[in-house]
């Protein structure tokens, strides 16, 4: 399993244009081939920054996402709103305690 963490920070005007964007395309994020879980975080000290983290059968899973119609609408639709560039990280889990 392969988990993936992207931050992004926003001018703060486009929080809310990303926002409705995000809740718009989640489901169909979620239920892309390969994605095993979802979700979205904002920073507390920071109200402009927010991390999805993900989880993917496979890097190839991933991939084929990345590679999607939809992962392309998603990302033209969202990259404008950044004032950061964004940073990614694919991660593989070591220990999960729950």
């Amino acid at each position: 399993m392969l988990v993936r963490i992207v931050k992004m920070e926003f001018h703060p005007e486009h929080i809310e244009t990303f926002l409705t964007n995000f809740h718009a395309k989640k489901e169909f994020i979620r239920n892309s081939s390969g994605c095993r879980l979802l979700e979205l975080y904002r920073e507390q000290q920071n109200s402009t920054a927010f991390f999805t983290y993900s989880y993917w059968d496979s890097e190839e899973d991933l991939e084929n996402y990345r590679n999607s119609e939809l992962f392309k609408n998603v990302w033209a639709e969202t990259k404008v709103l950044f004032n950061v560039k964004p940073e990614a990280w694919s991660v593989d889990k070591v220990v999960s305690l729950q």
